[in-house]
């Protein structure tokens, strides 16, 4: 699945982006399908979208899971590693949470703070364990 994992960075670019410059997310991903370098695959413009719409409710569940971390405090590049990964967890029919988990855990290897793998595998995995009743 080496084509999802390069849309799972394209979309953290583009949700860090937005989130770093105070944009909104679909106009930083707008204007990266325009310039299309590197291209913007369509599972990274379903994963923004997804994002983007149901950020309320995602921001929620983060909010409340991460125990003492608020989004405001989190590295950037995990608090959009997050919200992809929860998107995916929680709306993402055709994604295993298996899946979800363990590309998040491993693009925060890869992006961020060596705290951030740890953190991101364990909240997530709570996500995947609550989602029947956080779908709701």
């Amino acid at each position: 699945m080496a084509a999802r994992r390069k849309a799972r960075k394209r979309a953290l670019e583009v949700l860090f982006e937005a989130d770093q410059r105070g944009l909104a997310p679909l106009d930083v991903l707008k204007d990266k399908i325009l310039r299309a370098d590197p291209p913007v695959g369509e599972y990274a413009v379903t994963v923004v979208e997804g994002v983007v719409e149901h950020q309320a409710r995602i921001d929620e569940v983060l909010s409340t899971y991460s125990m003492a971390w608020p989004l405001d405090r989190m590295p950037a590049v995990d608090r959009a590693l997050l919200r992809i990964g929860t998107w995916e967890v929680l709306y993402a029919a055709d994604v295993p949470d298996h899946v979800a988990v363990s590309e998040a855990v491993e693009i925060a290897q890869e992006l961020s703070t060596d705290e951030s793998p740890k953190f991101v595998n364990g909240l997530l995995a709570r996500i995947a364990e609550l989602k029947e009743t956080l779908s709701a």
